[in-house]
């Protein structure tokens, strides 16, 4: 049975939204972008409330998430007063320039939004790349087990991304749409 997982995503240099566009190919998810206003498209709060995991995906600006996503965070207030969104999965994955630059703090950030909404996390469940031999290209190189970290250079087109990053990315949509499916 085909579950339907929703990646909702801000981006503001277009980093973030090719991971999300990764995350969607693996997970065979829906892409739906907030807008640099922090709003949802026409239709967004409904395809939210269908959807059985929500990917949420933000740059890491200033150590947390981008103004953007914390306004949709906080118009989801309505939801969480219906409890709308609980027993559904949740995830998240976060993109900054540099290889820490705190993307810990804004995946937890995510993560408590879950949590508040009584959603269920899911974390990559990766190993680190952290053998004496380990590449800057290896899949989970960061080494994030709380949800999903990238790092883009600030001064690389969205073509010069780290492969590593576009497969780990790959593999953590794929993990998301097989924990929906062994919780059908």
């Amino acid at each position: 049975m085909r579950k339907s997982i929703v990646i909702v995503f801000h981006s503001g240099y277009g980093h973030t939204r090719r991971v999300a566009e990764a995350v969607a190919e693996g997970s065979r998810g829906a892409l739906l972008a907030i807008d640099a206003e922090g709003n949802l498209p026409e239709g967004g709060w409904e395809q939210l409330a269908g959807a059985d995991a929500i990917v949420f995906g933000t740059p890491t600006y200033m150590g947390n998430v981008s103004w953007q996503f914390k306004k949709f965070a906080d118009q989801s207030s309505k939801v969480w007063a219906a409890q709308g969104w609980k027993d559904k999965l949740g995830a998240a994955f976060t993109n900054s320039a540099s290889v820490a630059g705190d993307k810990q703090t804004t995946l937890y950030t995510m993560f408590t939004l879950a949590q508040q909404h009584g959603m269920v996390w899911v974390g990559t469940g990766m190993m680190p790349s952290n053998a004496k031999e380990a590449q800057r290209d290896d899949v989970n190189y960061l080494s994030s087990f709380a949800g999903l970290a990238t790092a883009t250079p600030s001064n690389a087109s969205v073509e010069e991304m780290v492969p590593g990053d576009m497969r780990t990315a790959l593999l953590f949509g794929q993990r998301v749409r097989q924990a929906a499916e062994r919780l059908a």
